[in-house]
């Protein structure tokens, strides 16, 4: 699979699967586990989770699958890369520390490979960006980012950052539905060698239901929710991580990354989901 570098060293698959949703009921954990055991055999290697999801669940579903894999031989732990986050009202110096110990419990591994900033809290950034640093110092983790940053908020980030390791990733809401980071952000980001991680990129599902893009992917024998990934991943810079748990979907997201995309198509996907003309708030979900 395609990857893109970090600015700190290293690289990222430009496709992984995120864990949204995940490990909030008991009675779903034995088939999300096996979603992620499958994703692994099928060659996924980003994982994405977060200590919001399921108030740690997801990170127990996806150490839980990671586990069994490395048990059974079916990956090796270098392989992999694995994505979490702290919440805001977490990330003071010694709470992002803390933080960080118990997602790598839940985990079960010794470091994680990118730990974000979930989004801007009260805590100040600063203290936050220290924190960050010295899990890396210390190999907790191996790469700092954060995540529904907009441009001035990257902007003020890179003020913080001192002599230490810089921000790696931002990860952000992007997909054809919601292209405003493609006005400011993401061009920022590409001139500084900063990957956007888009989550929810096909629009948690709705673009896959898209008349318009149903009938251009028709046309090249793909589907819509492949067209639309295959797009988002078209742009300079960027991974995507969309969520999957039955195996047709699992399938079908790991393919669209075999997928290009020529002038004419690109253009047309222009015309159906227009780039922006001017900035626009950051949007979340």
């Amino acid at each position: 699979m395609r990857t893109l570098q970090l600015p700190t060293g290293g690289e990222m698959p430009v496709i992984g699967l995120g864990t949204w949703r995940m490990g909030e009921d008991e009675r779903s954990r034995a088939a999300e586990v096996k979603a992620v055991r499958e994703a692994i055999a099928l060659g996924y290697r980003l994982f994405d989770t977060a200590e919001m999801y399921g108030e740690g669940g997801a990170e127990t579903v996806l150490g839980q699958a990671i586990g069994e894999a490395l048990r059974s031989g079916d990956v090796r732990r270098e392989a992999l890369f694995v994505v979490s986050k702290v919440y805001p009202h977490n990330a003071s110096r010694r709470g992002t520390r803390e933080a960080c110990e118990r997602s790598l419990q839940r985990l079960g591994l010794e470091t994680i490979d990118l730990y974000l900033l979930h989004w801007r809290g009260n805590h100040p950034l600063h203290d936050t960006v220290a924190a960050m640093q010295s899990l890396v110092a210390d190999g907790r983790i191996a790469h700092w980012g954060v995540s529904n940053f907009d441009t001035d908020d990257m902007e003020e980030l890179m003020q913080c950052v001192g002599n230490g390791p810089p921000c790696a990733a931002n990860q952000v809401y992007l997909s054809l539905g919601e292209r405003g980071p493609e006005f400011s952000l993401l061009p920022w980001q590409c001139e500084r060698g900063i990957p956007l991680m888009a989550y929810s990129p096909i629009d948690q599902g709705a673009l896959a239901h898209d008349h318009g893009l149903a009938e251009l992917a028709r046309q090249l024998g793909v589907t819509a929710a492949q067209l639309a990934l295959a797009a988002v991943i078209a742009r300079p810079g960027v991974v995507a991580i969309p969520k999957a748990v039955r195996s047709a979907h699992l399938k079908e997201n790991l393919a669209a990354a075999a997928l290009q995309l020529d002038a004419t198509t690109l253009a047309e996907l222009d015309r159906l989901h227009s780039l922006p003309t001017r900035k626009m708030p950051l949007a979340m979900i």
